[in-house]
């Protein structure tokens, strides 16, 4: 397992965003040499957990429970296939692309060791948006991205640390429930009955996703 290659972006007017001031971080390219990765603070004041790497809407985006996005090479792959055109790494705008890591199979909670410092902690499975979309350019994006079930990972950071391409993968923690990436997208999204099988995982969800299957589950109660 490998991390093939470290992704950022910079600011880009867009049509195809809603954040302040029109622009948008989705570009994300390959850059050379160390980046540093550090916690970077609550979500709404925080943007990426990468050094140089652009967050333009801090409403949605970025903060310390989506610090850094994981999505692996394998499924870029995929998506070349059913697309008919190439996809570069970085090209769904994820920070890290890996290679031999089962990003979607991951467990909520689960830490990675990138190098020899930076450990991440997986927290929740990326939601498509408008300005994913637009990137793509491909008519229902969102639903077609969504059907497909593999989302990709947004990670929080344990220990900061300098990490660049080609550096080892190591999964150095993974928790004893079922609560995977993959699981969690389908319950945040198409399936929302399965928010209670998400408990599980606790505190190591993203707190809006807890929040979503607290709620949930409480509202189920109420009706019985």
């Amino acid at each position: 397992m490998k991390l093939l290659t470290v992704n950022v972006g910079r600011p880009r007017a867009a049509d195809h965003t809603d954040a302040p001031g029109g622009a948008t971080g989705i570009d994300k390219r390959p850059v050379d040499g160390p980046v540093r990765v550090a916690d970077p603070g609550p979500k709404g004041t925080g943007g990426s957990g990468l050094a140089g790497d652009a967050v333009c809407d801090l409403r949605h985006h970025g903060g310390s429970d989506q610090a850094v996005y994981a999505f692996a090479r394998e499924d870029l792959d995929d998506w070349e296939r059913v697309l008919g055109r190439p996809l570069a790494n970085g090209a769904f705008g994820e920070n890290l692309t890996t290679g031999g890591l089962d990003v979607n199979g991951a467990r909520i909670g689960e830490r990675w060791r990138i190098g020899p410092d930076l450990v991440l902690e997986v927290t929740s499975s990326r939601i498509p948006c408008r300005t994913f979309a637009g990137r793509l350019g491909e008519k229902g994006w969102v639903k077609r991205f969504t059907q497909a079930g593999a989302p990709g990972a947004y990670l929080r950071v344990i220990e900061p640390g300098e990490i660049r391409s080609g550096d080892p993968v190591e999964i150095v923690h993974r928790p004893g429930h079922e609560v995977t990436v993959r699981l969690d997208f389908a319950a945040s999204t198409t399936r929302r009955e399965l928010l209670p099988q998400l408990l599980p995982a606790g505190d190591a969800l993203h707190p809006e996703t807890l929040r979503a299957a607290l709620e949930y589950v409480e509202k189920e109660a109420a009706r019985e």
